[in-house]
């Protein structure tokens, strides 16, 4: 298995829907092709902003082909989201995705709602690593799968074979996480998901971010992302001060529903429409994070 070398900004691009409610397959490839053209490392479709588990299997199929057909068009890497709480289950959901065009990586969740324990969790991605075609990334994000690696579980998770990074999301930069920016090997790559802290992470060792709130002001923030990769302290905490609105406004309702209403208010997609039980965002959420998004440049 080819290593991936992960590094920049990633979207964990939404699903757009057309007004009969199927997947708008023309405005996914537009905005797909967006994102990459203002800079953005590559894509990580049918996360939740993608409301990957509220697609049919025919659906993830066909937003997987948009995203591999774009990605390797403009030569950006692919993360698929593939985790599911069940080992059998995401073992099969990342083997299947075996020849997919310029797949570079799965992204696998730490098993929620089960709460297994501290060793279930490193079984767990012993077994999705050995199944699948391409490295893994683990999503680690406690606030909704209900468990907590610990600091060792995380650093042994970052010497698996076949496991290649992170998307660290604990609301915080708390003791765990500077502990594991320091200690995790140098080839493994750590990528914020807590849009808000994302230039301290990367100032402090991260690879990047996989950002929401990169659908809006993209190239602000792979902007961002160079300034702190580069240590450029000063510019980086600017870039990050400027996208602070952003990412407050964004994630003021659940995601993906407040992005989804400024980009069709952009014309981008054909609908705002989420899937139950996610609901349209107020009017007030769109209009303060369309404000705040006039930060790109």
């Amino acid at each position: 298995m080819p290593p991936a070398e992960l590094s920049g900004l990633y979207v964990p691009i939404i699903t757009p829907f057309a007004e009969d409610g199927t997947v708008a397959i023309d405005a996914l490839e537009r905005l797909a092709g967006r994102l990459i053209d203002d800079g953005a490392a590559g894509l990580v479709p049918l996360g939740t902003a993608g409301e990957g588990p509220l697609l049919d299997d025919g659906e993830r199929q066909a937003v997987i082909k948009v995203c591999a057909h774009v990605c390797s068009e403009r030569g950006a890497q692919l993360i698929v989201g593939a985790g599911n709480n069940g080992t059998s289950q995401t073992v099969a959901a990342v083997r299947a995705l075996e020849g997919t065009a310029g797949l570079t990586a799965v992204l696998c969740l730490v098993p929620y709602y089960l709460r297994p324990t501290q060793a279930g969790i490193r079984a767990h991605f012993e077994a999705v690593a050995a199944a699948s075609p391409v490295p893994v990334v683990i999503y680690n994000i406690p606030f909704r799968t209900g468990v907590r690696p610990s600091i060792e579980t995380l650093l042994a998770l970052t010497a698996l074979d076949g496991v290649v990074g992170m998307k660290h999301s604990v609301g915080a930069l708390d003791e765990d996480t500077q502990q594991l920016l320091a200690a995790a090997p140098k080839d493994f790559a750590i990528l914020g998901g807590d849009d808000q802290h994302l230039a301290a992470l990367v100032l402090l060792g991260g690879a990047g971010g996989i950002t929401a709130s990169a659908h809006l002001a993209t190239s602000r923030w792979v902007a961002l992302v160079h300034a702190a990769r580069g240590g450029r302290v000063e510019e980086a905490r600017e870039h990050q001060s400027a996208l602070l609105p952003v990412a407050e406004a964004g994630f003021a309702e659940p995601s993906p529903a407040v992005f989804k209403g400024v980009l069709h208010r952009r014309g981008e997609i054909p609908t705002p429409d989420v899937r139950l039980p996610f609901l349209p965002a107020a009017a007030e959420s769109i209009d303060r994070a369309e404000a705040a998004a006039t930060c790109d440049y």
